[in-house]
């Protein structure tokens, strides 16, 4: 029940202000259970499964929307959300694809996934790399350049198949049989040079120098960055969004159907829709917020980033990333279990 001060919150790993639930609890009173996973298939999985305990989730806006068509979120009270005014319009107009109306999701951060890299690493091993290019990743007379100094997958099926597709010229959210069989085909002719597929572990592999380069998220470039400063490493990153074009993500904050606290969970989304809030938390996590009242907030140094808040010209290389049927799941997850072990 409400009445109690409780709220239990599932988000992704490294992906939240450290002092943002402190100064939740004690403006509130409530006590925040926080925890992490890594995929958007580990929280379907518990979604599915009901009766998961948890208040607040966040998932990618095309895994909302096939779990909105299965009950398993509640639609918002946005009479709870007064600070629904500071989320900029034209992104919520872009997450209607996935939630109509925006009945059941509050944008949390929106990103891209691209070529992360070690500049000076790759420049070293490839004078002339394609950096502009999902070569990098998916040409095997490239990607061979960089097996010694590293290359991690982000373990996402969807995601980086859709990469894949992009590479080849092809409708990145395409269900057909034959696309991801042309996808499945160059990842099988990358993964001897690929160390490992991994989405929560690769940003401290280019970090500490385990990894050269990397399919990543852009946010996480600007986490590499930070963690080798504070490791006293003085390592140059890059992020490319490829000339191939990029994909486009939203994750989003709702509230499971059986939440047990609701009335908790619409007070933190709408605390993380202030705009200190949330400009803390762009800051410390490196990617963008979609909320308009916060972007003046945000350090200069992020905001002018370039591969982080985007400008329009970029953002028109960007696809948003569309909801896949189960049946297609189920081929991609096959594919993907093969790209894994190589076999």
């Amino acid at each position: 029940m409400d009445s109690e001060k409780v709220l239990n919150v599932y988000n992704w790993s490294d992906y939240i202000d450290p002092t943002i639930v402190p100064g939740f609890e004690k403006e509130y009173g409530i006590k925040v259970n926080y925890d992490v996973y890594d995929s958007n298939d580990v929280l379907e999985t518990k979604l599915l499964a009901a009766r998961t305990g948890y208040d607040v989730v966040v998932p990618t806006a095309p895994f909302m929307q096939r779990q909105i068509g299965a009950g398993v979120y509640q639609k918002l009270d946005k009479a709870l959300l007064p600070n629904l005014s500071n989320v900029d319009p034209a992104l919520n107009r872009s997450v209607e694809v996935n939630d109509p109306g925006n009945l059941y999701g509050v944008i949390y951060f929106w990103g891209t996934s691209g070529v992360g890299y070690d500049e000076d690493r790759i420049a070293a091993a490839m004078p002339d790399a394609p950096l502009d290019s999902f070569a990098m990743l998916y040409d095997p007379g490239v990607i061979s350049h960089f097996k010694d100094c590293g290359v991690a997958i982000l373990d996402q099926p969807d995601e980086a198949v859709e990469t894949v597709l992009l590479y080849l010229g092809r409708d990145p959210n395409s269900e057909s049989l034959e696309d991801l069989k042309a996808a499945e085909r160059v990842l099988l002719s990358i993964r001897p040079y690929v160390r490992y597929i991994n989405s929560a572990n690769y940003v401290d592999g280019l970090a500490n120098g385990q990894i050269c380069l990397a399919l990543t998220w852009n946010g996480d470039i600007g986490q590499a960055r930070a963690r080798a400063r504070e490791a006293g490493r003085s390592t140059r990153f890059g992020y490319s969004l490829p000339k191939e074009g990029a994909m486009m993500y939203f994750d989003l904050l709702g509230i499971p159907a059986d939440a047990p606290h609701p009335r908790n969970a619409h007070l933190f989304i709408n605390y993380l829709l202030r705009a200190d809030v949330a400009a803390r938390n762009s800051n410390a996590v490196h990617y963008a917020v979609g909320n308009a009242a916060a972007y003046q907030l945000v350090d200069p140094a992020i905001y002018r980033d370039g591969s982080i808040y985007l400008s329009d010209e970029q953002r028109r290389r960007l696809h948003p990333m569309g909801s896949h049927t189960l049946a297609f799941m189920r081929e991609l997850n096959r594919t993907w279990t093969r790209f894994k072990t190589g076999q």
